[in-house]
C-alpha cells in the first residue's frame, strides 16, 4: 500500500501515465465528461471534496507547464480564480484563458481523464498540461 502521494489508485496511474503536453481536467461536480474520455468521480457529498483541495494535490505532483480556464471563471468565480492563481502563478505556469466555457468545454475533449470533484460553485474548471521533468 502506498503510504505518500496520491492514494487514489485512479488518479495516481494518469498522472504516471502522462507524457509531455497531455491533458487532465479538474472540475465541479457538473462539468460533462465527453464520450470517450475516462472520468474520476471523487463527488462525495455537495461541496466536498473541493475543487481547490483536488487541484492543489494534483500540482503538488505533477509538471504542469500550461492550465486552460474559461473566461467566465475571473468574473463568476474570483475566489477561485484568486486561488488558482496562488497555486499555478503566472510567472511559473502559463495561463490560457480561453474565450468562454463553451470553448473550455470543447477543449476537455482532449484530456487524458477528468477528474470530477464534489464542488458546487460555477466555472470551478482548470485543464492542465502536463511538462516534463528535465
Amino acid at each position: 500500500m502506498q503510504k505518500i502521494g496520491i492514494l487514489n489508485s485512479h488518479i495516481a496511474k494518469v498522472l504516471c501515465d502522462l507524457g509531455h503536453t497531455d491533458q487532465i481536467c479538474v472540475g465541479d461536480c457538473g462539468l460533462p465528461v465527453p464520450e470517450g474520455v475516462a472520468k474520476i468521480d471523487l463527488a462525495l457529498k455537495l461541496g466536498q471534496p473541493t475543487f481547490i483541495d483536488v487541484v492543489r494535490e494534483i500540482a503538488t505532483y505533477m509538471e504542469i507547464q500550461k492550465v486552460y480556464v474559461a473566461k467566465e471563471t475571473e468574473t463568476k468565480n474570483p475566489k477561485q480564480w484568486q486561488d488558482l492563481h496562488e497555486v499555478f502563478p503566472e510567472d511559473k505556469v502559463e495561463w490560457v484563458v480561453l474565450d468562454n466555457h463553451e470553448i473550455f468545454k470543447q477543449q476537455t475533449k482532449k484530456s487524458k481523464a477528468i477528474i470530477r470533484t464534489g464542488e458546487i460553485t460555477p466555472f470551478s474548471n482548470i485543464i492542465l498540461e502536463s511538462g516534463v521533468i528535465f
